[in-house]
Protein backbone atom coordinates (compact mmCIF):
# COMPACT_ATOMS: atom_id res chain seq x y z
CA UNK A 1 0.00 0.00 0.00
CA UNK A 2 1.11 3.51 -0.57
CA UNK A 3 3.35 5.33 2.13
CA UNK A 4 2.10 8.40 3.59
CA UNK A 5 4.27 11.06 3.50
CA UNK A 6 5.11 12.90 6.79
CA UNK A 7 4.60 16.21 8.11
CA UNK A 8 8.29 17.02 8.47
CA UNK A 9 11.12 16.94 5.95
CA UNK A 10 12.45 13.24 6.04
CA UNK A 11 15.60 11.97 6.27
CA UNK A 12 16.84 10.44 2.63
CA UNK A 13 15.68 6.98 3.51
CA UNK A 14 12.29 7.72 4.86
CA UNK A 15 11.85 10.18 1.81
CA UNK A 16 13.13 6.95 -0.59
CA UNK A 17 10.32 5.56 1.10
CA UNK A 18 7.19 7.41 0.63
CA UNK A 19 8.19 8.41 -3.02
CA UNK A 20 9.18 5.23 -4.24
CA UNK A 21 6.58 3.34 -1.55
CA UNK A 22 9.18 0.63 -0.97
CA UNK A 23 12.14 0.70 1.52
CA UNK A 24 14.86 2.70 0.62
CA UNK A 25 17.83 0.54 -0.70
CA UNK A 26 20.75 -0.59 1.51
CA UNK A 27 24.42 0.48 1.12
CA UNK A 28 26.69 3.29 1.86
CA UNK A 29 28.78 3.92 -2.08
CA UNK A 30 28.28 7.18 -2.40
CA UNK A 31 25.92 6.49 -5.55
CA UNK A 32 23.79 5.32 -2.67
CA UNK A 33 24.51 8.07 -0.44
CA UNK A 34 24.13 10.80 -2.85
CA UNK A 35 20.85 9.38 -4.42
CA UNK A 36 19.02 8.89 -1.04
CA UNK A 37 20.70 12.28 0.69
CA UNK A 38 20.50 14.65 -2.11
CA UNK A 39 18.50 13.01 -4.79
CA UNK A 40 15.22 11.75 -2.09
CA UNK A 41 16.47 14.08 0.71
CA UNK A 42 16.73 17.25 -1.12
CA UNK A 43 15.30 17.72 -4.51
CA UNK A 44 12.13 15.99 -4.07
CA UNK A 45 11.55 18.27 -0.81
CA UNK A 46 11.87 21.37 -2.27
CA UNK A 47 8.80 23.20 -2.42
CA UNK A 48 9.29 25.10 -6.18
CA UNK A 49 7.08 21.69 -7.44
CA UNK A 50 5.12 19.41 -6.38
CA UNK A 51 5.29 15.76 -6.02
CA UNK A 52 3.12 14.99 -8.76
CA UNK A 53 4.47 17.41 -10.77
CA UNK A 54 8.24 15.83 -10.41
CA UNK A 55 6.90 12.18 -10.96
CA UNK A 56 6.05 13.86 -14.72
CA UNK A 57 9.41 15.05 -14.71
CA UNK A 58 11.09 11.46 -13.86
CA UNK A 59 8.85 9.49 -15.44
CA UNK A 60 9.98 11.31 -18.47
CA UNK A 61 13.38 10.87 -17.95
CA UNK A 62 13.89 7.30 -17.10
CA UNK A 63 11.49 6.83 -20.21
CA UNK A 64 13.89 8.65 -22.32
CA UNK A 65 17.01 6.76 -21.07
CA UNK A 66 15.62 2.98 -21.31
CA UNK A 67 16.46 2.50 -17.83
CA UNK A 68 14.23 -0.55 -17.33
CA UNK A 69 14.49 -0.83 -13.56
CA UNK A 70 13.96 2.33 -12.76
CA UNK A 71 11.63 2.67 -15.18
CA UNK A 72 9.23 0.13 -13.54
CA UNK A 73 10.04 1.31 -10.08
CA UNK A 74 8.71 5.07 -10.91
CA UNK A 75 5.76 3.99 -12.84
CA UNK A 76 4.95 1.57 -9.85
CA UNK A 77 5.87 4.36 -7.32
CA UNK A 78 3.36 7.06 -9.39
CA UNK A 79 0.20 4.55 -9.61
CA UNK A 80 0.90 3.28 -6.21
CA UNK A 81 1.22 6.33 -4.35
CA UNK A 82 -2.36 7.67 -5.82
CA UNK A 83 0.14 10.56 -7.48
CA UNK A 84 -1.00 9.56 -10.62
CA UNK A 85 -4.36 7.59 -12.19
CA UNK A 86 -3.97 5.20 -14.53
CA UNK A 87 -5.78 7.41 -17.25
CA UNK A 88 -3.36 9.97 -16.47
CA UNK A 89 -0.10 7.94 -17.02
CA UNK A 90 -1.33 6.11 -20.38
CA UNK A 91 -2.15 9.88 -21.55
CA UNK A 92 1.53 10.69 -20.79
CA UNK A 93 2.61 7.69 -22.00
CA UNK A 94 0.81 8.74 -25.63
CA UNK A 95 2.52 12.32 -25.33
CA UNK A 96 5.83 11.09 -24.40
CA UNK A 97 5.42 9.35 -27.88
CA UNK A 98 5.08 12.28 -29.79
CA UNK A 99 7.58 13.82 -28.39
CA UNK A 100 10.57 11.20 -27.79
CA UNK A 101 9.02 8.85 -29.85
CA UNK A 102 7.11 5.68 -30.08
CA UNK A 103 9.43 2.95 -29.69
CA UNK A 104 10.85 4.26 -26.61
CA UNK A 105 6.79 5.17 -25.56
CA UNK A 106 6.27 1.48 -26.24
CA UNK A 107 8.30 0.37 -23.11
CA UNK A 108 6.59 2.71 -21.28
CA UNK A 109 3.69 1.90 -22.10
CA UNK A 110 4.53 -1.94 -21.24
CA UNK A 111 6.16 -0.88 -17.58
CA UNK A 112 2.71 0.31 -17.38
CA UNK A 113 0.34 -2.25 -17.80
CA UNK A 114 3.01 -4.81 -16.04
CA UNK A 115 2.95 -2.29 -13.06
CA UNK A 116 -0.60 -2.06 -13.17
CA UNK A 117 -1.13 -5.62 -13.47
CA UNK A 118 1.40 -5.93 -10.10
CA UNK A 119 -0.31 -3.44 -7.82
CA UNK A 120 -3.63 -5.34 -8.31
CA UNK A 121 -1.84 -8.63 -7.65
CA UNK A 122 -0.45 -6.99 -4.62
CA UNK A 123 -3.63 -5.90 -3.63
CA UNK A 124 -5.20 -8.82 -3.88
CA UNK A 125 -7.88 -6.95 -6.50
CA UNK A 126 -8.67 -7.19 -10.10
CA UNK A 127 -7.46 -4.99 -12.38
CA UNK A 128 -10.40 -2.96 -13.60
CA UNK A 129 -10.97 -2.28 -17.02
CA UNK A 130 -10.29 0.38 -19.20
CA UNK A 131 -11.93 3.56 -19.51
CA UNK A 132 -13.24 3.40 -22.57
CA UNK A 133 -11.77 5.42 -25.41
CA UNK A 134 -14.56 6.28 -27.29
CA UNK A 135 -16.44 9.03 -27.67
CA UNK A 136 -13.26 11.26 -28.38
CA UNK A 137 -13.71 14.62 -27.09
CA UNK A 138 -11.95 16.17 -30.33
CA UNK A 139 -14.01 16.83 -33.47
CA UNK A 140 -13.52 13.59 -36.64
CA UNK A 141 -14.96 15.86 -39.25
CA UNK A 142 -11.59 16.94 -41.14
CA UNK A 143 -11.84 20.70 -41.84
CA UNK A 144 -13.12 21.24 -37.70
CA UNK A 145 -10.22 19.19 -36.79
CA UNK A 146 -7.25 21.27 -38.71
CA UNK A 147 -9.07 24.43 -37.71
CA UNK A 148 -9.51 23.22 -34.02
CA UNK A 149 -5.18 22.28 -34.58
CA UNK A 150 -4.24 25.41 -35.84
CA UNK A 151 -5.91 27.75 -33.33
CA UNK A 152 -4.56 24.97 -30.53
CA UNK A 153 -1.04 25.43 -32.27
CA UNK A 154 -1.26 29.34 -31.43
CA UNK A 155 -2.85 29.50 -28.38
CA UNK A 156 -0.11 26.92 -26.91
CA UNK A 157 2.89 27.94 -28.40
CA UNK A 158 1.94 31.57 -27.93
CA UNK A 159 2.43 33.25 -31.51
CA UNK A 160 0.05 34.31 -33.59
CA UNK A 161 0.62 32.13 -37.01
CA UNK A 162 0.24 28.54 -37.70
CA UNK A 163 2.27 25.83 -40.55
CA UNK A 164 0.84 25.48 -43.68
CA UNK A 165 -1.70 22.63 -43.73
CA UNK A 166 -0.85 21.06 -47.11
CA UNK A 167 2.35 19.26 -45.90
CA UNK A 168 2.26 15.65 -44.54
CA UNK A 169 4.72 16.61 -41.28
CA UNK A 170 2.38 20.50 -40.95
CA UNK A 171 -0.85 19.84 -41.64
CA UNK A 172 -0.96 15.90 -41.15
CA UNK A 173 1.35 15.15 -37.87
CA UNK A 174 1.20 19.08 -36.51
CA UNK A 175 -2.17 20.45 -37.23
CA UNK A 176 -4.48 17.10 -37.13
CA UNK A 177 -2.71 14.90 -34.77
CA UNK A 178 -0.68 16.51 -32.39
CA UNK A 179 -2.51 19.89 -31.52
CA UNK A 180 -5.90 19.00 -33.66
CA UNK A 181 -6.14 16.12 -30.57
CA UNK A 182 -3.21 14.93 -28.43
CA UNK A 183 -2.96 18.45 -26.61
CA UNK A 184 -6.64 18.99 -26.45
CA UNK A 185 -7.47 15.44 -24.74
CA UNK A 186 -8.92 15.31 -21.29
CA UNK A 187 -6.92 12.92 -19.68
CA UNK A 188 -3.97 15.36 -18.64
CA UNK A 189 -3.80 18.88 -18.26
CA UNK A 190 -1.79 21.63 -19.67
CA UNK A 191 0.28 21.94 -16.89
CA UNK A 192 1.27 18.12 -17.08
CA UNK A 193 1.92 18.21 -20.71
CA UNK A 194 4.23 21.41 -20.64
CA UNK A 195 6.18 19.41 -18.04
CA UNK A 196 6.19 16.35 -20.12
CA UNK A 197 7.14 18.46 -23.06
CA UNK A 198 9.89 20.39 -21.57
CA UNK A 199 11.41 17.41 -20.28
CA UNK A 200 11.72 15.48 -24.20
CA UNK A 201 12.95 18.64 -25.40
CA UNK A 202 15.51 18.99 -23.57
CA UNK A 203 17.04 15.68 -23.17
CA UNK A 204 17.27 15.48 -27.31
CA UNK A 205 19.18 19.20 -26.76
CA UNK A 206 16.51 20.53 -30.21
CA UNK A 207 17.85 23.53 -30.62
CA UNK A 208 13.81 25.36 -31.90
CA UNK A 209 11.82 22.91 -29.99
CA UNK A 210 13.30 23.79 -26.40
CA UNK A 211 13.26 27.48 -27.00
CA UNK A 212 9.50 27.57 -28.16
CA UNK A 213 8.43 25.24 -25.66
CA UNK A 214 10.13 26.88 -22.31
CA UNK A 215 8.96 30.19 -23.64
CA UNK A 216 5.21 29.09 -24.21
CA UNK A 217 5.09 27.47 -20.72
CA UNK A 218 6.41 30.49 -19.09
CA UNK A 219 4.27 33.01 -21.72
CA UNK A 220 1.54 31.07 -21.10
CA UNK A 221 1.80 31.28 -17.55
CA UNK A 222 1.36 27.20 -17.28
CA UNK A 223 4.65 27.46 -15.08
CA UNK A 224 6.12 30.26 -13.24
CA UNK A 225 9.89 31.15 -13.32
CA UNK A 226 10.56 29.95 -10.22
CA UNK A 227 8.83 26.58 -11.20
CA UNK A 228 10.92 26.55 -14.40
CA UNK A 229 14.16 26.76 -12.32
CA UNK A 230 12.94 23.21 -10.27
CA UNK A 231 12.12 21.82 -13.49
CA UNK A 232 15.83 22.13 -14.63
CA UNK A 233 17.14 20.86 -10.99
CA UNK A 234 14.90 17.85 -11.01
CA UNK A 235 15.96 16.94 -14.76
CA UNK A 236 19.24 17.33 -14.09
CA UNK A 237 18.87 14.79 -11.33
CA UNK A 238 17.40 12.36 -13.23
CA UNK A 239 19.07 13.11 -16.92
CA UNK A 240 22.42 14.69 -16.00
CA UNK A 241 23.68 17.88 -15.04
CA UNK A 242 25.60 18.37 -18.75
CA UNK A 243 21.95 18.34 -20.14
CA UNK A 244 20.38 20.64 -17.53
CA UNK A 245 22.85 23.07 -17.88
CA UNK A 246 21.63 23.67 -21.92
CA UNK A 247 18.40 23.79 -20.55
CA UNK A 248 18.74 26.35 -17.70
CA UNK A 249 20.53 28.73 -20.08
CA UNK A 250 17.30 28.71 -21.95
CA UNK A 251 15.15 29.32 -19.36
CA UNK A 252 17.11 32.06 -18.52
CA UNK A 253 17.23 33.16 -22.00
CA UNK A 254 13.42 33.31 -22.46
CA UNK A 255 12.93 34.38 -19.00
CA UNK A 256 14.40 37.53 -20.42
CA UNK A 257 12.37 37.32 -23.47
CA UNK A 258 8.80 37.08 -21.79
CA UNK A 259 9.49 40.34 -19.41
CA UNK A 260 10.18 42.25 -22.24
CA UNK A 261 7.32 41.17 -23.89
CA UNK A 262 5.43 41.72 -21.24
CA UNK A 263 6.75 45.20 -20.93
CA UNK A 264 5.94 46.08 -23.94
CA UNK A 265 2.07 44.99 -23.33
CA UNK A 266 1.90 47.02 -20.85
CA UNK A 267 3.25 50.47 -22.47
CA UNK A 268 -0.09 52.63 -23.80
Amino acid sequence: MPVSPSAETPDGAAAFAEIMTVPAPAGDSPTTSMLLDLVYGDIWQRPGLSRRDRRFITLSCVAAADAEGPLDDHVYAALNSGDLSIVEIQEMALHFAVYAGWPKASRLNMAIDAQWFRIHEERGEPVPPPAPLLPLSTPSDPEARLAGGEQAFKEINCIPYTPIRDNAYHGGGILNFVFGEMWLRRGLGMRERRLVTVTCVAFQDAPYPILSHVYAALKSGDLSFDEMDEVALHFAAYYGWAKAANLQQVIDEQKLRVRDEWAAEQEP
